[in-house]
Parts: structure tokens; C-alpha cells; sequence
């Protein structure tokens, strides 16, 4: 059984984007994009520096379209805008993002076309920076610890756990007048590691940017999920498109649980998890959270002929533990 992951934000690096330009109609593709984003993608994919591609306004939209990128390399063509183009069951059993990840995750599913789902990212990203900009926030991951211990220390400090990630790592959230205060008394035998992203993402910081893309995402054509699609909110299976996208706009504020996500996997029998450029750090939780079965972090088009012999291994195949739990 396998499952496509997207990353979320801070997973980009400079010029991550630049071996997938020399795949066959990819610059036009990105030409098309950069075109619906308002954002010059190439650019920012391949010479930008790390602070331009920090900027929340930029990161989101190029993180999508890498994403989206990689997956029509990894199963087929997603680029043509409408309709919504689903991912053959017989490629991919599941697929989830994190946090703007979940945008990747829902035009692979079928849920939104690419056109779409890059035009409400660019919003969301617009709407999150510009949100940002009110209050001097930030974000803290807590490593380690005792879960209960980090929960209580968060709470205590005002903070907000906005990543729940599984595997000892939780991402605190909140002023950096909170932030500073609780670095001062950390929990027992937990690291704490600053996160170089704008602002308190996922929190109540976050409430201007919800209306924004709860806006701009009205009137949108949806298509239920081809495929099993799994949600930040609370690692459930979404089987409604229309639930999906009001879920996609709800989680700009609300915190991501991608322990939630981890343990659905667990319990549907993942064998193999794929995840998209810029890859490496769901795979990293993978490890730890998902012991045993076989992980694939697409970086570059070297990593396809890899990924597509996890698809023939693992796709349409069904463990005993996701027939004891669908059937």
C-alpha cells in the first residue's frame, strides 16, 4: 500500500527546482504557473536566494508547484488546469500533505486542478505574510521531551502547539515575547530549535488570512477524492471534496497534526511512503513514526525510476491491517 507525501513550509532550499526544469515541457509548465501565482516561479526555484524564498508570499506557491511538478513526474500528467485530473488508484492508495503540503495532496487527489489549487495557495501565502506582519510572532520546535511535560510547558506559556509532528517533535507558537519567555524555562530534557519562518502559522495569529482564502476559495470547483485523502485537522480520511477544501481553508489556524496523519497510515498498512521535493523531512518523521516499511524522499529526477518501482511494488496491494480496519 502506498502513500504520496507532500512537505510543507521551510523544506525549500535554494535552487531545489532547477533539475526538474530539464524534464521535457516543464519550463512551460512553470511559465503557465508563474503565470497564475503572479509570482515568477522559475526564478525564485533556481537563483533566488534563502531569504527571498522565506518570504511566506513566495514559499507557499513555489512549494505547491514543485510538488505538483514532482507527482506528474512520479505518476502522470497533472498540468492541464480543468478539469480536476485524479490520480489513478492504481498509482497512489493515499496521499496527505503537510500543512501547505495539503494543497499538493488535494490536485493529486483530484480534489482541486492544479490551476486552482496554485491560485489559492498564492492566496493563502499572500493572506498568511500579511497576517504576519500584525504581531511579531514566531515558531520554536521542541525536541524531545516527555509529550505530556512539552504539551503543559506550551500551554503555561500562552503558546500554541501548531505542529504535533509525531516522532518527539512539537512545534510551539506565539510571541516572540512568549517564545523568549519560554525558552527560559524549557521542559525537561527537550531542545529547543527557533524555526526561521515568519510568523505563528497555524495559530490565532493566523484568523485575518482564513476569511481571505475562505473568499477567494468560494465558487470553486471540487471533485471528491479519488483516492484516500487525509487531513491536518485530525488524520481522517476525507471522502467529500467540498469537506476538503473548507478543511484546507480552516487549517491556516488551526494546529497541524501530523501525528494523527502518521498513526492513520499506521492503520491502513502503508508499505511504502513517496514524498515529493523538496523531500526529506517527512521522511525523516517516517522513520522514526513508521518503522518497517519503505521510504522513497523524491529530491531530483534521479530519484523517478526509484519511485516507480515502489509504485509497481507497493500500489493496489492491501495489508492485513487495512483489511481488518476497512473491511
Amino acid at each position: 500500500m502506498l502513500v504520496i507525501v507532500a512537505p510543507g513550509q521551510g523544506a525549500q532550499v535554494p535552487g531545489f527546482l532547477s533539475p526538474w526544469l530539464e524534464l521535457p515541457g516543464m519550463a512551460d509548465t512553470f511559465a503557465a504557473w508563474s503565470e497564475v501565482t503572479g509570482l515568477d516561479l522559475v526564478r525564485y526555484g533556481t537563483t533566488a536566494d534563502a531569504d527571498e524564498i522565506r518570504d511566506t508570499a513566495v514559499a507557499q506557491p513555489l512549494l505547491v508547484s514543485a510538488g505538483l511538478a514532482a507527482a506528474s513526474a512520479v505518476l502522470g500528467p497533472l498540468a492541464a488546469p480543468e478539469p480536476p485530473l485524479p490520480a489513478s488508484p492504481t498509482l497512489v492508495d493515499a496521499t496527505a500533505g503537510h500543512s501547505v503540503g495539503e494543497f499538493t495532496a488535494a490536485a493529486i487527489a483530484g480534489v482541486l486542478s492544479p490551476k486552482d489549487a496554485l491560485a489559492l495557495v498564492a492566496e493563502r501565502g499572500r493572506g498568511m505574510a500579511d497576517a504576519a506582519a500584525r504581531t511579531e510572532t514566531g515558531m520554536t520546535a521542541v525536541l524531545g521531551g516527555k509529550r505530556e511535560d512539552v504539551l503543559a510547558a506550551i500551554e503555561a506559556a500562552g503558546l500554541t502547539p501548531a505542529n504535533d509532528n509525531g516522532s518527539g517533535q512539537i512545534v510551539a507558537a506565539g510571541t516572540t515575547a512568549q517564545l523568549a519567555a519560554f525558552a527560559e524555562n524549557p521542559p525537561e530534557r527537550a531542545r529547543l530549535r527557533p524555526l526561521s519562518v515568519a510568523g505563528a502559522f497555524h495559530t490565532e495569529h493566523m484568523a485575518p488570512a482564513v476569511e481571505r482564502v475562505r473568499t477567494a476559495a468560494h465558487g470553486l470547483s471540487t471533485a471528491d477524492p479519488s483516492v484516500r485523502l487525509l487531513s491536518n485537522a485530525d488524520g481522517a480520511v476525507v471522502e467529500s471534496g467540498s469537506e476538503y477544501l473548507e478543511r484546507l481553508v480552516a487549517q491556516i489556524s488551526s494546529p497541524v497534526r501530523w501525528d494523527a496523519c502518521t498513526q492513520t497510515l499506521a492503520d491502513l498498512g502503508v508499505t511504502a511512503l513517496i514524498e515529493l521535493t523538496p523531500a526529506g523531512t517527512l521522511t525523516g518523521l517516517a522513520k522514526r513514526a513508521l518503522r518497517g516499511i519503505e521510504l522513497l524522499a523524491v529530491k531530483t529526477p534521479d530519484d523517478l525510476e526509484r519511485a516507480g518501482a515502489l509504485i509497481k511494488e507497493h500500489a493496489g496491494t492491501t495489508s492485513s491491517a487495512s483489511v481488518q480496519q476497512e473491511g
